[in-house]
Formats: C-alpha cells, structure tokens, sequence
C-alpha cells in the first residue's frame, strides 16, 4: 500500500468513531502530558488500536489520541509522540501529521522538552520557536513525492506561522507570562550531546536543542497546516560545572512550567478558534 492509501485507512478508521471535528491539533511532549487535563475528552484512542500508528515507548509519552475541547474549541491532542530514535522510520514517525491532514486539521500547535543553548536561558523558560535547524540524518519527505500530499519541494521559509507567534506575544503580555524566542535544532538522538556539541549548535545558531519537532513541522508545512511551536527548557548545558542530564531531571523542569504553558495553549486554541 502507498502512504496515502495507509493514511486513508486511519481516516476511515475515525469517520464514525468522532463527535467533534477539530482544525486544530495539538502534540503534546516529555513531561507536558498535562495540558490533556484540560481538555474535555470525547473520545480517546490508544495508539495501539489506530491503523498505521505504532506504540509510544518514552518514559512521559502515554500514547493517546484525544478528541474534545479545550477552551469551547474543538480540539485534538497528541498525548505522546513518536521519535526516531526509538527506531521508527520517519514515515512512521510523521503518519499523524498526514492523518491530521486527512481529519480537516488547518493548525498544529506542537511542544517539546529541550535543552538550553542560550545562555541567557534558565530551566523552566519558555521559548516561541521561530524557526528551527534540521541535523536528523533523515528527511521525511525522502523518496517519491505524493502530489496529493504536498509539492516536491516545499517552502520552509515560514515554517512557523509568524502571526500565530505575534498572537502567543499578545496572550503572554496580556498574562504576565515571560518568553523567549528561537532556534530549535533538531538532533536524533537519544544521547544528551556533550558540551562540545552543545557549543556547537549555539554557534550555528540555536537557542534550544531536541529529539523532536522537527520532522512533524517539515510534513505539517508540506501538508499545508500551519504550525506554532514551544520549546520548554529542561535543562541548560553549556557549563562544565553543571550536574549530569537525567530524563527524569528534564521532566521536573518542564513541570515547572505547565500552568504558564497551559494558560498560553489556552489562549491560543481560543484565539485561533475565532478566526
């Protein structure tokens, strides 16, 4: 079977199974699992029991696709995401961003956990992603084109919606909430990078560094969905003198930052759902 064709069958899957029919989408990563709480859920898919999905196997990650609404807005959530370095080919790792296309998904809202490169950062902060390096060994878009998809060679120029970033400035401003603004690099991982790397990528220009993101954002704009995305420090990196990087240390951090990232998300789903 092609990709469009396995994506269909996921989309076939959901025609009778939904109550609402959400435009927006939301990933939700390592240690963020808890915007979920605000959502009032419909419906809840286990990944497992999607066709073409395969299992979420990262502490933090529980592997739930959500249905309901959050703020009034019909929305759907990704309660876990796919990586590749648990293995996955990228194929796999983006099959529910084509889905999302296939469902009426006009924006994606997508978070991650990261590392700080800037030194001005401090665990806890968090940063508008306004645009992002890609070092995965992989593109997603490798291989025969579906034009049913998206064209060849699609602009990532805009990769993230820059109004969608001007309305996220106006909800913090508004709330008191303080934000950075940056660059993502995205790595393969799954090994923390060592402080020559973390040099490295602050130097080619990154603000912050992860495992994700970045192949969902390149098939989202190939798709033609609209992204905005957030970056929660979990830890800085760039002195010596700093204590091992632990997961579990990465997500304490990102906790620290959840009801400011929630109200943040909020907002955004309500003022996206205005347009």
């Amino acid at each position: 079977m092609t990709m469009w064709e396995d994506v269909s069958k996921a989309r076939i899957y959901f025609e009778n199974r939904l109550s609402v029919r959400p435009e927006i989408a939301i990933i939700l990563g390592t240690g963020l699992g808890n915007l979920a709480r605000e959502i009032e859920i419909t419906e809840e898919f286990a990944y497992s029991g999607i066709p073409g999905f395969k299992t979420s196997t990262v502490e933090g990650h529980s592997g739930k696709l959500l249905f309901g609404t959050l703020a009034g807005v019909p929305v759907m959530a990704m309660k876990g995401r796919f990586h590749y370095y648990e293995g996955y080919s990228m194929q796999e790792v983006t099959f529910p961003v084509r889905l999302m296309k296939q469902l009426g998904i006009k924006t994606l809202i997508v978070s991650n956990a990261a590392g700080g490169l800037n030194p001005d950062f401090v665990p806890g902060d968090i940063m508008l992603i306004t645009d992002h390096i890609n070092l995965f060994p992989e593109n997603p878009l490798r291989g025969k084109n579906d034009d049913r998809f998206g064209a060849r060679f699609p602009d990532m120029s805009k990769a993230y919606d820059r109004e969608l970033i001007r309305k996220a400035e106006n909800i913090a401003a508004s709330h008191h909430i303080s934000l950075r603004k940056g660059v993502y690099v995205g790595t393969q991982g799954p090994t923390y990078e060592t402080l020559a790397e973390y040099r490295f990528f602050r130097i080619i220009g990154g603000d912050t560094v992860g495992m994700s993101t970045v192949p969902e954002v390149i098939v989202a704009n190939h798709v033609g969905i609209s992204c905005f995305g957030i970056s929660v420090v979990g830890n800085v990196g760039l002195d010596a003198s700093l204590s091992s990087v632990t997961h579990e240390e990465v997500q304490e951090n990102t906790r620290t930052a959840q009801q400011k990232l929630n109200v943040l998300v909020r907002e955004m789903v309500k003022e996206i759902g205005k347009a």
